[in-house]
């Protein structure tokens, strides 16, 4: 066969991921902090965006019909968005962006009302929650009505929680006023100077004794001898090298170190496997003494040191607000504090428009004005996809939001998506790092998501969050003298229609972190 060249004409369809489809696509799975960031980095690079200060959601209110004929105008000429934009779950009508809402077939316009007045006819499902029911979690807004019900001052006199944090002492300034007050040698002072380096954020002593005797050319006696005396410092505990030595620190501080708590200590790991005939014997004390002896051990610190450490976790913010209507349905709202507030400033791009320019800078211009409205839209379209997959979610685990966790449907990603017509990677990316606020308490979107365990009976499948609390309400309920087994547990769900495996109920229980029923027996059996 002869090689020659030749031109061939075909056509052909794809799509072409452009950058601003890209971004808008990345916008979907960032949770709010990441959000926040990125609106900040854009408001100080775009001199046409601007934080909307006014009232109610910006994202809703910039998106009026002209910044729409902008947004259309600056896009017009290099190409529309190409098809399959669907996929991520945006809707466009002659108005713009609307939030639909599918089961009553009813549309929020983006320039509508605020959502304060809200229409109690467009919502999901029915609620049956007692407010009244103690077991049932206090709702955001009570939770909102209580912080901010003070000043977050303990009095007239006493100062705020942040002038209060900034006066902490760390752990390492806290055991430096000690080793200056209660060692006097220079020579010590230096070996427990290079010890407290060498403590780790829990209060250990990470380093080898044997090397910082060669480093410093000290005797390893006296290395020892500057130990027991940093060992002696508060909180007590701390300088331990193990554990058992953390421990029987904390015990000898309270005078309650003996020989039989010390053997217990040298034994932890039997402690660990619950093994109490074993320690029984080691220990030589009666069940009566061993559970004292345990109950002493648990009430000890075995990290002393975060105490001095602060606490840099923060709360969690819901992006998605659920509660219930005076009519008993749920109305599920987005979260405002969460919506970036940015408008596109139109006055500004007019007025620096009557000015002669350049084409660079009419070029830069038009850039900054085409970026500065498509984000506005994408962060809108990004609030109107999240707002449809949570308000499905809640529709279809109506029975969760009544009844509690055993009522919890099995849900997978292509349920949702087939319901509101999206693609499963668009409900994957809303559905990550986002949290929702019921009145059942705050959970992470994935949380509705847990695979299915048929019915033994023919039914309706169970969620696997659902038979794990079966599987932990049995087991709390067990009487001592009659401990569950895994075929015990597997018996009983089988007749009440779980179809369920054995080694399926030992997976959960080691999930929960409960132990075995041979565990469960030798610790009911002292007591324990």
């Amino acid at each position: 066969m002869a090689l020659s060249a030749r031109l061939d004409l075909r056509q052909s369809q794809n799509l072409v991921m452009t950058p601003q489809l890209q971004q808008a696509i990345k916008l979907l799975q960032f949770n709010n902090l990441e959000l926040t960031e990125f609106v900040e980095a854009e408001l100080e690079q775009n001199p046409l965006l601007e934080r909307d200060d006014g009232d109610g959601p910006a994202t809703l209110e910039a998106l009026e019909s002209d910044n729409l004929a902008a947004y259309d105008k600056a896009v017009e000429g290099e190409g529309a968005a190409p098809e399959g934009t669907a996929d991520t779950g945006w809707e466009d009508t002659p108005d713009g962006p609307d939030i639909v809402d599918r089961t009553t077939s009813e549309s929020l316009p983006a320039g509508g009302e605020d959502p304060g007045d809200t229409d109690y006819d467009n919502n999901w499902g029915s609620a049956g929650v007692d407010e009244t029911d103690p077991s049932v979690t206090p709702t955001l807004g009570s939770w909102e009505a209580a912080a901010g019900s003070g000043s977050g001052r303990g009095g007239d006199d006493m100062p705020g929680i942040e002038e209060s944090v900034g006066g902490l002492k760390t752990l390492r300034e806290h055991l430096l006023e000690q080793i200056t007050l209660d060692i006097e040698r220079p020579d010590e002072r230096i070996i427990a100077a290079d010890l407290l380096e060498q403590l780790d954020d829990a209060g250990y002593l990470s380093g080898d004794l044997e090397e910082v005797a060669e480093r410093l050319g000290a005797a390893p006696e006296a290395i020892e001898t500057v130990l027991g005396k940093l060992q002696a410092l508060d909180p007590p505990g701390i300088f331990a090298r193990s554990l058992s030595e953390c421990l029987a620190l904390q015990l000898k501080d309270r005078n309650r170190l003996d020989p039989a708590i010390q053997a217990l200590l040298d034994n932890l790991p039997l402690l660990a496997k619950r093994d109490m005939p074993a320690l029984l014997k080691i220990c030589g004390v009666d069940a009566e003494d061993l559970t004292e002896m345990v109950e002493e051990i648990r009430s000890l610190n075995p990290k002393p040191g975060l105490a001095f450490e602060p606490d840099n976790s923060e709360p969690v913010v819901p992006d998605v607000l659920v509660r219930a209507a005076p009519d008993g349905s749920w109305v599920v709202e987005l979260n405002p504090d969460t919506l970036p507030r940015v408008l596109v400033n139109n006055a500004y791009l007019s007025q620096i428009s009557r000015t002669p320019k350049n084409k660079s800078d009419r070029e830069y211009l038009s850039e900054c004005h085409q970026s500065a409205n498509w984000l506005v839209r994408s962060l809108h379209q990004r609030a109107t996809t999240i707002l449809k997959v949570s308000g499905e979610i809640v529709r279809q685990q109506d029975a969760f939001f009544q009844h509690g966790i055993q009522y919890l449907r099995p849900l997978v990603l292509r349920d949702i998506a087939a319901a509101i017509e999206m693609h499963e990677s668009t409900v994957s990316r809303v559905t990550s790092n986002k949290f929702m606020a019921t009145p059942r308490g705050i959970y992470e979107l994935k949380y509705f998501f847990t695979s299915a365990i048929a019915s033994s009976a023919g039914g309706d499948a169970l969620s696997a969050e659902a038979v794990r609390f079966k599987i932990k309400k049995l087991i709390d309920e067990e009487p001592a003298n009659k401990v569950l087994s895994d075929d015990r547990i597997v018996e009983i769900l089988r007749g009440e229609g779980v179809d369920i495996a054995r080694r399926t109920i030992a997976k959960y229980r080691e999930a929960m972190k409960i132990p075995s029923s041979v565990q469960r027996r030798r610790e009911k059996s002292i007591g324990i």
